[in-house]
């Protein structure tokens, strides 16, 4: 059983994430995050050691659901076949980045990447994410594809251009998948 702490921390975590896609780092207070999480600035400040701390916190919980994600994903592919599993993996994180506060936060995350800290956690994220690839049998050239198809996600739903009808739109979104 997890101690107190330990459950306000995950929870904290969950509410940070969903907060600071609002406004991004600069412009979140903790006191929003506390509020939102039901516990005081001081107790919030204290599981996190300041604003800073609770951020890259934050970061480091949105690559572990991403993962485990990925990883549920290529466990019920049962496929040995990194292109079948690729595609897989794609496919459930377009189903995650349907939480559109997950989505808005990883941007947010790369924004500030400009911090040092939150630079390393991306840096970390990403580095998780490729050693996972890899050891599901892919390719560097196949990483790169999954990850830049990933920003391209990212810019179709951040953007909305699934909705819009023109030409230009459509070259950016043809055979995208997306959860509305």
């Amino acid at each position: 059983m997890r101690s107190t702490a330990e459950a306000r921390r995950a929870t904290v975590l969950d509410r940070a994430v969903s907060v600071f896609a609002r406004n991004g780092y600069h412009a979140t207070p903790v006191t929003a995050v506390a509020a939102a999480a039901g516990i005081s600035e001081a107790y919030a400040l204290r599981l996190f050691s300041g604003k800073q701390g609770l951020f890259v916190a934050a970061v480091e919980a949105c690559y572990d659901r991403i993962l485990a994600t990925l990883e549920s994903a290529a466990e019920a592919t049962g496929s040995d076949d990194p292109a079948k599993l690729l595609e897989a993996l794609g496919d459930a994180y377009a189903d995650l980045i349907a939480d559109r506060d997950l989505l808005l936060f990883q941007v947010h995350a790369q924004s500030v990447s400009d911090v040092p800290e939150v630079a390393a956690a991306v840096r970390s994220g990403y580095k998780r994410l490729v050693h996972f690839l890899r050891t599901a049998g892919a390719t560097d050239e196949q990483i790169q594809h999954f990850v830049a198809y990933g920003q391209l996600c990212h810019l179709i739903v951040t953007a909305g251009l699934d909705n819009v009808d023109e030409s230009w739109a459509n070259a950016l979104t043809a055979g995208m998948r997306h959860v509305s």
